[in-house]
């Protein structure tokens, strides 16, 4: 009889996903291998096999959290079934919408892109370049939505397209870190709506 690989006894992707929420609420450093054990359900040496090492296990995670969230910033701001101005409004309030979703103990947990950034980008060479290619997808994307709404006249032309990218970057990071500081809805709302007031007057 030949050989059979030995079946995987967990689910790997499930293991990853439970890795990222570990990794999003504490931060790489702090999170410890035991509570990466505690939250995927998986020994020491299991965690190991599959993952070689913590560094690949957040690697991994960090790799998912921004192919699921750039994904959905991306359906938004591409969909031509709105107008441009209307679909930076969907953004703000799908910003808010998450910080409520992933809220724990009245504080959210903020974005694990903008965690990592703060905690390890200019210290860990790849997972600064992982954020930077993050960063110019969505930039592009801000700054293609932004000039169809200069264009239709909706959105202001006091700025270019791509001053105005990096400010609505600039304010989404901000309500991600409010949100972890404990801004309420009302708060961060206010925040949205400001920034829409100086996008399109």
């Amino acid at each position: 009889m030949p050989d059979m690989a030995r079946p995987r006894l967990f689910d790997e992707e499930r293991a990853l996903d439970a890795a990222m929420l570990a990794f999003w609420e504490k931060g790489y450093e702090a999170t410890s291998t035991q509570e990466l054990c505690a939250a995927t359900g998986l020994g020491r040496s299991s965690i190991y096999n599959t993952f070689t090492s913590k560094h690949d296990l957040f690697r991994r995670a960090l790799a998912r959290y921004i192919d699921a969230m750039t994904g959905i910033q991306l359906d938004i701001l591409e969909d031509e079934g709105r107008e441009p101005v209307e679909r930076l409004r969907a953004l703000f309030a799908r910003i808010v919408d998450s910080e409520e979703e992933y809220r724990r103990g009245g504080r959210g947990i903020g974005c694990l892109t903008v965690n990592t950034t703060v905690e390890l980008a200019g210290r860990d060479e790849e997972f600064s370049r992982m954020i930077d290619r993050d960063l110019a997808v969505r930039l592009a994307a801000l700054r293609a939505v932004i000039e169809a709404g200069q264009r239709d006249g909706t959105l202001t032309r006091g700025r270019d397209a791509e001053a105005l990218a990096r400010f609505v970057n600039a304010v989404i990071g901000g309500m991600r870190v409010s949100g972890q500081g404990g801004a309420d809805r009302a708060a961060l709302e206010s925040v949205a709506e400001t920034a829409m007031a100086a996008l399109t007057r």
